[in-house]
């Protein structure tokens, strides 16, 4: 069973999913960051795969994609890093990155490439889902890959349910339909999109992303989904620490307060 499906078929509550960028903050701690994240209790981890034109991010996160490809991180760069990563890491593994450079790299070599190194699924904000059902679902299958969609506050109904029907693993829930950044509270519109949401009774799991940094969001968050995933806040973290131990650590204590 893939991975993803296995963690959440688990039935625990208030998962951790963590964001970070490949690279950054130096060019060969890919490893040694996934592996602290996952002894500090992390369920799930997103890799981002750095891109000059990271339009659904904010400031923190684009920076930390500008520096990870001054550093030199490309997706070769970073399959190799991840090519002996499943020896000490055994949590879900997802890459999260525009449609671009895996385009560039070919999108069967990448999905080859993802389950030579162990990886479950992949996140790609700006794949329509048209397109995903046309051109890309029955390739990613084929590898027993699990493509996530992204649902936000302006996402129809019906549209939804189609994303529900059409794909696996889970839902990942944008907390609105700005970038990413940390927030220190969600308003009652945003909690009454994740109520909305949760009566849908969709077939998939969800998990909140956007905007979450703190001990009140996150709470919020789990309120009316599975689990939370934490990005921009995490990469600050690290860059601030320069050390992934003591950038986690930080952060969980920050969910406590």
């Amino acid at each position: 069973m893939n991975r993803i499906n296995h963690l959440f078929n688990s039935n625990k509550k208030d998962l951790l999913s963590i964001y970070f960028c490949a690279g950054h903050p130096t060019l060969q701690g890919t490893a040694d960051v996934l592996q602290a994240l996952e002894a500090n209790g992390v369920s799930m981890v997103e890799i981002g795969i750095p891109f000059s034109d990271p339009m659904a991010d904010g400031v923190v996160i684009q920076n930390a994609a500008t520096e990870a490809l001054h550093n030199g991180m490309s997706l070769k760069v970073l399959f190799e890093q991840l090519r002996n990563v499943r020896r000490k890491v055994k949590i879900p593994l997802i890459l999260m990155g525009y449609l671009n450079p895996i385009m560039q790299y070919g999108f069967e070599s990448f999905c080859r490439k993802c389950v030579e190194c162990g990886i479950d699924g992949m996140i790609i904000p700006d794949l329509p889902f048209k397109d995903y059902q046309e051109r890309y679902r029955l390739i990613a299958e084929r590898y027993s890959l699990r493509i996530i969609m992204l649902i936000t506050p302006e996402t129809s109904n019906e549209r939804v349910r189609e994303i529900d029907e059409h794909t696996d693993g889970f839902i990942y829930m944008v907390s609105s339909a700005s970038t990413t950044g940390a927030q220190q509270d969600f308003d009652s519109q945003k909690r009454a999109y994740f109520k909305k949401i949760e009566e849908m009774k969709l077939r998939n799991p969800r998990m909140v992303g956007f905007g979450i940094s703190n001990k009140a969001t996150f709470k919020a968050a789990c309120e009316f989904s599975t689990g939370a995933i934490i990005g921009s806040r995490f990469v600050a973290l690290l860059d601030e620490e320069k050390d992934p131990e003591k950038a986690i650590q930080r952060l969980i204590q920050g969910l406590k307060e």
